[in-house]
């Protein structure tokens, strides 16, 4: 088993429109998933293709998005972890409906799901991202924490999850958060559409 480093204590967790782009940057990294995707594979409208937008074209989607650098701004698309002041993780949060992908495209089937899938009312949770050499230290915990709490205060009547059941080695898969994370944040199991995907959530 590896060595499960020393949880951190003390994050501060802001709006991402309260942290700067590097930072943000920072976390995603310059290799792997993050970097690659730029939170932007649920974010794709009708007609537009993953592989046809270069990563520039997704980082500079992701810095309007998140309106980096704007502490004014009332909308942003997630959150920004510090430790000590260092940036270190990345959750994506924002009502449902502002993923194109996610709500318009069978990534997570809506068999047996009768509700509006374009009511704003319903947030989701795509990302939790920890930035490299910071993992294993309960950071997506503390972020999913977070993303209740902000969508809870921006009118939300309740947050979707859409872990998948994974060993725990693939990033593409923990990009999405872990059941563990969402479990100890309040957040049930409504359907399993899948043998991996886990659609969970919690109603306030």
């Amino acid at each position: 088993m590896p060595r499960i480093a020393e949880a951190v204590t003390d994050l501060r967790i802001v709006p991402a429109n309260e942290a700067t782009w590097a930072d943000l940057a920072a976390i995603l990294g310059t290799r792997g998933e993050g970097s690659r995707c730029q939170c932007q594979r649920y974010k794709l409208a009708r007609g537009e293709a993953f592989a046809n937008f270069p990563v520039a074209e997704r980082a500079a989607r992701l810095r309007e998005q998140t309106e980096c650098e704007n502490p004014g701004s009332d909308t942003t698309s997630g959150l920004v972890a510090y430790d000590d002041g260092e940036p270190v993780g990345w959750c994506a949060v924002e009502p449902r409906p502002h993923y194109d992908g996610l709500v318009r495209v069978a990534r997570v089937p809506w068999t047996g799901r009768e509700e509006d899938r374009t009511d704003a009312g319903i947030w989701a949770v795509t990302c939790v991202f920890t930035r490299a050499g910071h993992r294993r230290r309960g950071i997506s915990h503390a972020l999913v924490r977070a993303a209740v709490e902000h969508a809870r205060a921006r009118g939300a009547r309740a947050v979707e999850g859409y872990p998948t059941r994974t060993a725990g080695t693939i990033e593409q898969d923990l990009h999405v958060g872990t059941i563990a994370a969402f479990a100890a944040a309040g957040f049930v199991a409504i359907g399993e559409p899948s043998p991996r995907r886990v659609v969970m959530r919690i109603d306030f």
